[in-house]
């Protein structure tokens, strides 16, 4: 599966999960928060696609509701793996 497949799919399990996302241009950045309860993702429009799906894998690997919900395989995959830095 290519990268902005895989974004798009991450993007929409997100949002099954209960999470708002916002594009904005933030310079370099971008990530998970909760503001007043509500769950957010900022992703930045200056990122790449890998960029940007780094972030909503990260938020997603820390939500246990998000993993119990359908997905492909490989995504499922990508949710498993824990960067090295």
């Amino acid at each position: 599966m290519h990268t902005v497949d895989l974004l798009e799919e991450a993007v929409a399990l997100a949002e099954r999960a209960g999470y708002k996302l916002r594009h904005e241009w933030l310079g370099g950045g971008g990530g998970a928060c909760e503001v007043k309860g509500q769950k957010w993702i900022f992703l930045d429009l200056a990122s790449d696609p890998l960029d940007q799906l780094d972030h909503v894998l990260e938020a997603l690997r820390h939500d246990p509701n998000a993993v119990a919900l359908p997905m492909s395989q490989a995504l499922r995959d990508l949710i498993a793996v824990r960067r090295v830095a």
